[in-house]
């Protein structure tokens, strides 16, 4: 089966992880994928290379770059490794959120990497445990939240998604919760302390 994924004018990570997913779902097959910046034609031959796929770049006359994927059975694709796949939906991660932007300097930029780092765990297994959030991390897993929807797919899938209830309260966002449970700092402690894999992005 051969598939083309139109990736011109995705932000990254996208073209790598819609790649991604159409390998992941064929036994075996094809994946043309087109992008138009260089950086996203590196990053697809590297998501080849980690596959140890067979791959090939070719320029349009557009300036385009369309980075073709070939997989091929393996026994990697058994049965057996699908059930365990589907057993091992999340795994033991705890991924702490202080803040709703991601790294210091622009908040502009530290917005738009936050959205993309969120995009990413909801698109790529297994997921973590839980994600805690706290002090201005609140703010994204509100209503008017430009992540929410990929919180909610998060929770749908088993993903604990915790809100400190005092930065709610403090951020007069208690009433705007749109994912997840309010907790206390107890709690968040605990899934802290319980996690042998403690990721904090801030």
């Amino acid at each position: 089966m051969n598939k083309t994924i139109d990736g011109k004018g995705l932000a990254c990570p996208k073209p790598v992880i819609l790649t991604k997913k159409e390998i992941e779902s064929l036994d075996e097959g094809t994946i043309k994928t087109i992008v138009d910046n260089e950086i996203a034609k590196d990053n697809l031959s590297k998501l080849a290379k980690s596959m140890g796929l067979e791959y090939k770049v070719e320029e349009d006359l557009e300036g385009n770059y369309e980075v073709t994927i070939k997989k091929g059975k393996t026994r990697d694709e058994s049965p057996q490794k699908e059930i365990k796949e589907r057993k091992q939906v999340t795994g033991g991660a705890v991924i702490v959120i202080p803040s709703n932007l991601m790294g210091s300097g622009d908040d502009a930029l530290g917005e738009i990497l936050m959205k993309s780092f969120i995009y990413t765990v909801s698109e790529t297994k297994p997921f973590p445990k839980a994600i805690l959030f706290y002090n201005s991390g609140v703010k994204l897993t509100v209503k008017s939240s430009q992540v929410l929807e990929d919180l909610i797919h998060l929770k749908e899938v088993g993903v604990e998604i915790i809100s400190c209830g005092t930065c709610l309260d403090f951020y007069g966002l208690k009433d705007d919760l749109g994912v997840g449970e309010i907790s206390n700092m107890y709690t968040i402690y605990e899934k802290m302390n319980e996690s042998q894999n403690t990721i904090t992005i801030g």
